[in-house]
């Protein structure tokens, strides 16, 4: 149970990260939203990181094996990882 945790939780904390890095691109797309300057698209950027680490920093926690899961660091780093590709 902790692994699918582990799993979903590093999901959805891909999809936040993936917002936050390349989700400013289509803010011109958005009619109500106009024409952010660079500041504007910054702080919106890390408003949305920020929950990427309200996800990621307990799925570590919770799939890391010293805290009875069954991954390494190096598992979980890799996890992260094809995660990563697969969301983007």
């Amino acid at each position: 149970m902790k692994a699918l945790t582990t799993i979903i939780l590093l999901i959805l904390s891909n999809i936040f990260m993936t917002l936050a890095w390349y989700g400013h691109f289509k803010f011109k797309e958005m009619k109500w939203f106009g024409n952010p300057g660079l500041i504007a698209v910054i702080f919106i950027s890390w408003g949305l990181a920020l929950f990427e680490y309200f996800f990621q920093v307990p799925a570590n926690n919770i799939g890391y094996k010293d805290n009875g899961s069954p991954f390494s660091l190096m598992q979980l780093k890799v996890i992260q990882e094809v995660i990563t590709l697969i969301v983007f």
